[in-house]
């Protein structure tokens, strides 16, 4: 597909913006998907998206090992439901820990923003499939970027 309608771009956020908990797909060491929910605290767009999570956690080091990722977006009521297929980033950096930083992570975190087990996930997409209406629209992140707003 090439050059999203503006209408269908704007349909696709619309169930990211209302979205609060994202599904996570990450690789294990013998190739199986393994998926767990997560909050959606923040993204960038379309393209970035970011979560918080222990760095100890499997999911974590599976990434570390295998950054290929997939994240679902879905409106169970509606029938709606976005895949999008990319890399995952463990970042550890200050920059990234204060960007998602929350009042109230220090039940989890005691150190605060400094606790060495608080890192960011950072997933960027390549391309995506949309399901609405019995319909399945595959496009690729490009070709999302090049549209003018």
């Amino acid at each position: 597909m090439r050059k999203m309608k503006k209408e269908l771009k704007k349909e696709i956020m619309n169930l990211v913006e209302s979205t609060k908990n994202v599904f996570v797909s990450s690789v294990d060491e013998n190739g199986f998907p393994n998926t767990k929910a997560m909050m959606s605290l923040q993204h960038d767009d379309l393209f970035t998206h970011y979560f918080s999570t222990n760095f100890s956690a499997k999911r974590t080091q599976q990434f570390l090992k295998n950054p290929k990722s997939c994240i679902y977006f879905c409106n169970e009521a509606e029938f709606r439901g976005l895949m999008l297929i990319g890399t995952m980033e463990v970042c550890t950096d200050m920059e990234h820990k204060a960007m998602l930083w929350h009042e109230g992570f220090e039940i989890y975190y005691p150190d605060g923003i400094n606790t060495e087990d608080y890192c960011v996930l950072k997933f960027t997409s390549e391309k995506g499939n949309y399901y609405h209406g019995l319909k399945n629209i595959t496009f690729f992140v490009e070709d999302v970027k090049d549209e003018d707003d």
